[in-house]
């Protein structure tokens, strides 16, 4: 009996099917033809689209993945995976109607972790910037002689939502139940965040914060950090 050779080759073209021994006579019901079982559809919606399947936990597939949510303008060059649209999407919807209520509010809050303030937090918050997100920052928004916490404080209550930078600092930070640790306490309980793994994976984030973990995010191991900001501000554009 000829085998089937999906399990080495795939089976994502005709061609490919029209060449396995075992299914190129018989496609994939019986009538001689191949029917693909993924859907080549990329326009605009809110789940569907051909996306790689999420890896565990960090919702990130293929890089770049092939589906544009229904908030994508029509010109954008930017794909998601279907994963980041399903989890971005109630982010989206809690934006349009914060954006109703309190028009007048930062897009995102970025917490990070004090040691990344002069590198990979900086880095996004430029690109955030340069793509028109309005972000609080603690290294821009903290002026001298303001209370931290107090300052802090307000930029959470000021912000529409919440970015979490997950770096190996970050995950350094988080035990010892510093100002990281309260900012995201807060994000956590409005539910209201978009993880951002860079430099380590949602499997190391999982051991020190399992409910962060828990939502599926981006991921600079899948998309460039640019690309990250760019999804960033295509989610906050209003």
């Amino acid at each position: 009996m000829s085998r089937c050779t999906a399990p080495v080759r795939g089976h994502h073209s005709a061609a490919a099917a029209a060449a396995c021994p075992a299914c190129g006579s018989r496609g994939r019901y019986g009538y001689g033809g191949y029917t693909p079982s993924y859907s080549s559809y990329s326009g605009d919606t809110s789940y569907g689209g051909s996306g790689g399947t999420g890896s565990s936990g960090s919702g990130a597939g293929r890089s770049g993945g092939s589906t544009k949510p229904r908030w994508s303008s029509a010109g954008s060059s930017v794909f998601y995976t279907t994963a980041q649209v399903q989890s971005l999407t109630p982010i989206r919807q809690a934006i349009e109607t914060s954006a109703t209520q309190q028009p007048d509010l930062r897009d995102v809050f970025l917490c990070h972790a004090w040691d990344d303030r002069h590198d990979s937090a900086k880095e996004l918050h430029d690109l955030l910037v340069a793509a028109g997100v309005k972000v609080w920052f603690s290294e821009k928004d903290l002026g001298l002689g303001v209370p931290m916490m107090r300052a802090i404080d307000k930029g959470l209550i000021n912000s529409r939502i919440g970015l979490v930078l997950v770096t190996p600092a970050l995950l350094c930070r988080l035990p010892k139940e510093g100002v990281a640790d309260k900012e995201l306490s807060v994000l956590l309980a409005r539910n209201q965040l978009v993880p951002i793994c860079h430099n380590t994976t949602y499997e190391a984030l999982r051991n020190v914060s399992p409910m962060l973990a828990s939502r599926t995010g981006l991921d600079t191991s899948e998309d460039t950090m640019e690309k990250v900001a760019k999804k960033i501000a295509e989610l906050v554009k209003i």
